[in-house]
């Protein structure tokens, strides 16, 4: 049934008939009646943000680990240009969310935040949804959800500022998203696939961020080939508890996985575009045959070509396999047999030794490893640090791992984190990051943590300096100075936004931190203070 209501009561309500309930973002002129409709008409929640850009990365998270389309809002202009990098992390990393973006009214081109905002969406990669008038808002809306979900890609839509007083009859309107499998695999390919894999005398199988629904199909078809299971890092703790996963292939491979990866002559790949960082830039993927199974086209043949292609959905390709391998009682490999899983998962063990005033950082990331909740959602900010963090920390399943790494930023870990606490509120959030991440996006959203009350655990990798440059001029005989920083002491800072802080500058300082965290109430950050001459180097 259709009612009358105002553009901006509009908006609101197509949007809780999502069945959204919470919406980030940061309001100004163009958006703040939608936000404030949402909430006191609607029920819905809003979380402030202080920076736009925020807005957006919480949104991010949210949609990982829920599995929903995340929702976020910010007014014109420079709100949006605000958002670019987290637009395309969220392109990079193809998260559905809708971004509701005012827009500087049509009559007014020369308002002094006016801009061609189609224009800066397209830049950043993500899709653009003009919204046409006050009598289209809820079919508009519809189509910005269904558009973020099909295209696996953050959509804005555009909300013009000067119709949102302006009265239409509403009514509700939902569209329903393609869902069925993207098609079974079949001909002469899958042939020359089976083939293959009935041959291969060492085979193993990957999983990317693309094959996460697909769980059992693949622990089915791995166990009749007897072939150990890995998965590239956005697929992290897919296989977590099956007896041959080797966990990450690739470059954070530990030493035994990535010979074993070497040795083996058939990597059936699920899921996966195989970038540079998993092949180690096609050297693991040399003498050995490749299979590629991904429902997207644009995945296949990126950085390498394989074999064979299969343009089909995951878990019926894994199935269709299985069942022709059986019809032709093909023998399992036996390569399972040959394998000592314990040597294969172990890194290296690093000396817990280091100059005074500082703490070993992989052995403080062990001793977090067994002393952190288990039932954790894992965050990581982006920077050297967290490659031995993707390595040693564990995750019980994919969604709990959010990697903000999608276009190479740092500053983006703390507003996920809150994206994810808000996803997941019975559950702790750990995120890392480093200090220059911290202070250049982390420190102004601590406050929205705390007064979310988010059961929020932040580890801050802390060599006072801007790691990843630091090293290239030590590398270089170069004096690395201009790298290096005085910070603030980053636990005062946490305690003065109402959370907990502890500096860490000795293995009794750790033990002390671990134990706080047994009685803790709200956001708590670990301030691990570093010898930035004794940092583990980038694995990738």
């Amino acid at each position: 049934m259709s009612r009358i209501l105002h553009a901006y009561q509009a908006i609101a309500q197509a949007v809780r008939d999502h069945k959204v309930d919470i919406l980030f973002g940061l309001m100004g002129d163009a958006n703040l009646f939608m936000v404030d409709s949402f909430v006191r008409d609607c029920g819905g929640r809003f979380v402030p943000a202080a920076h736009e850009g925020s807005s957006v990365l919480m949104a991010l998270a949210y949609a990982h680990v829920s599995g929903k389309v995340g929702v976020a809002t910010v007014t014109h202009g420079p709100a949006l240009t605000n958002c670019m990098t987290a637009l395309t992390e969220g392109v990079r990393g193809h998260i559905p969310i809708v971004l509701l973006a005012g827009d500087t009214a049509a009559g007014n081109p020369r308002h002094l935040q006016s801009i061609d905002q189609r224009e800066v969406v397209k830049a950043a990669g993500a899709g653009f949804e003009q919204m046409r008038a006050p009598d289209t808002i809820a079919k508009d809306v519809a189509r910005a959800f269904y558009r973020a979900q099909v295209e696996r890609r953050p959509v804005v839509l555009n909300m013009p500022a000067d119709f949102m007083w302006e009265e239409a009859s509403y009514e509700p309107c939902l569209l329903d998203v393609f869902t069925a499998p993207g098609g079974v695999a079949e001909g002469a390919i899958l042939d020359e696939a089976i083939g293959m894999i009935a041959s291969a005398r060492r085979p193993l199988l990957l999983a990317g961020g693309g094959a996460v629904e697909a769980r059992e199909q693949l622990i089915e078809l791995a166990d009749r080939l007897e072939a150990p299971l890995a998965t590239t890092l956005k697929a992290k703790g897919l296989f977590h508890g099956h007896p041959y996963n080797i966990d990450i292939f690739g470059t954070l491979s530990t030493p035994a996985a990535y010979e074993l990866i070497a040795q083996s002559d058939c990597i059936v790949c699920f899921g996966t575009s195989l970038h540079d960082f998993t092949t180690d830039r096609g050297k693991l993927m040399k003498k050995k045959r490749i299979i590629q199974v991904d429902v997207e086209p644009t995945a296949i043949g990126g950085g390498l070509h394989p074999d064979a292609a299969l343009i089909a959905d995951v878990g019926l390709t894994a199935k269709t396999i299985l069942y022709w391998l059986n019809e032709a009682e093909i023998p399992p490999s036996g390569f399972t047999r040959e394998l000592d899983i314990k040597t294969l998962t172990a890194h290296p063990v690093s000396s817990d030794k280091t100059a005074d005033g500082f703490i070993n950082y992989v052995f403080a990331l062990e001793r977090l490893e067994e002393t952190l909740p288990q039932d954790r959602v894992l965050v990581t900010d982006g920077g050297r640090f967290m490659t031995e963090v993707w390595c040693r920390l564990s995750v019980p399943d994919p969604r709990s791992c959010v990697v903000t790494a999608n276009f190479g930023a740092i500053g983006q870990g703390l507003q996920e984190a809150i994206g994810a606490g808000l996803a997941a509120p019975d559950r702790p959030v750990v995120l890392f990051s480093g200090d220059g991440g911290f202070m250049m996006g982390g420190i102004n959203e601590f406050s929205t943590a705390v007064q979310q009350g988010l059961d929020l655990i932040v580890i801050i990798a802390n060599d006072s300096a801007y790691g990843a440059e630091h090293i290239q001029f030590i590398d270089r005989k170069m004096d690395p100075g201009l790298t290096e920083f005085h910070w603030p002491s980053f636990a005062d800072v946490a305690r003065s936004l109402g959370g907990e802080g502890h500096e860490v500058t000795s293995k009794e300082d750790l033990e002390l931190a671990i134990q706080a965290l047994e009685t803790r109430k709200g956001p708590v950050l670990i301030n691990l203070h570093l010898d930035p001459h004794d940092v583990p180097r980038m694995r990738i």
